[in-house]
């Protein structure tokens, strides 16, 4: 298993990338979160890599981040129907914590959005995975700045604090969630943290 390529950048596209490994030029499939962080031509970098292969072809899939490549995994091993390629289009559609939370919130029309993905394969994936990443891999919900690449958008991070708070306060996630969001829905996106959590409590 290769699970990781280290060398200098060849060529860059949308999904694609080439890298020279001491005279080995290796074709790496990305998605568009991890390709868009990719150095100048000529720089040197270091991808991690999951290898599929197959009896026609042996295929390397890449990305810049570790929370990238667990969801990959995660994605083509416990949902069936989902291949490479359609968990490629769901890294590429929305973050990996954007897609946490809309796992964890049974966001199913967030996630239909994405190419290749139906009503009912959506459905299907929050069956599959509510209790395997929820709104994160470790049990702790993501912030600004956490491993992974991406930062969440300012609605999502309040929120995401707010269930975090909850949690800690002895609330189970599903409840902490519903609350959040009825309280976020209530006072509007520019709620700060703080008030998410009073306005929760109160209910």
């Amino acid at each position: 298993m290769i699970v990781s390529l280290k060398g200098i950048l060849m060529e860059s596209h949308p999904t694609l990338a080439v890298v020279d490994v001491h005279g080995v030029g290796y074709e790496v499939l990305m998605p568009l979160s991890s390709t868009t962080q990719l150095p100048a031509i000529g720089q040197e970098v270091k991808i991690q890599t999951h290898l599929v292969v197959r009896e026609d072809a042996q295929t390397l899939y890449g990305f810049m981040s570790t929370a990238e490549k667990e969801l990959f995994r995660i994605l083509i091993n416990s949902v069936s129907g989902i291949g490479p390629k359609i968990a490629l289009n769901i890294l590429s559609g929305m973050t990996v914590e954007r897609f946490r939370l809309a796992v964890s919130s049974g966001d199913v029309k967030a996630l239909s959005q994405v190419s290749g993905i139906g009503k009912k394969t959506a459905e299907r994936i929050v069956v599959e995975l509510k209790d395997k990443v929820g709104l994160t891999f470790s049990g702790t919900l993501p912030s600004a700045g956490a491993s992974g690449a991406y930062s969440l958008s300012p609605l999502d991070k309040s929120l995401a604090d707010a269930v975090s708070a909850l949690m800690t306060l002895g609330f189970k996630q599903a409840e902490a969630l519903t609350a959040a969001k009825a309280a976020q829905a209530m006072l509007g996106a520019e709620a700060s943290v703080e008030e998410l959590i009073r306005a929760s409590l109160k209910k």
